[in-house]
């Protein structure tokens, strides 16, 4: 099963090899057919703590690293 890559942005770098990914969404609501917009947040594993916030960064699925981290910030 191929594993999900997200894009998003980076709101927080405090943890130690963690950094948290803003994802935002938009979808047509089903009954008043208007676009709606919702964020998540994913904590996701900085092997190098290179990422700064602000930055734009792509996540993908791994296998559980702590209690929230499954997953991490995909080499481009």
């Amino acid at each position: 099963m191929p594993k999900r890559i997200l894009q998003g942005t980076v709101v927080s770098d405090k943890g130690e090899k963690t950094v948290v990914v803003k994802i935002e969404r938009s979808f047509l609501h089903p009954l008043l057919k208007k676009t709606i917009r919702r964020t998540k947040k994913y904590h996701a594993h900085d092997e190098k703590n290179n990422h700064k916030v602000g930055d734009t960064v792509r996540i993908i699925e791994c296998s559980p690293k702590s209690k929230l981290k499954r997953w991490e910030v995909h080499a481009e």
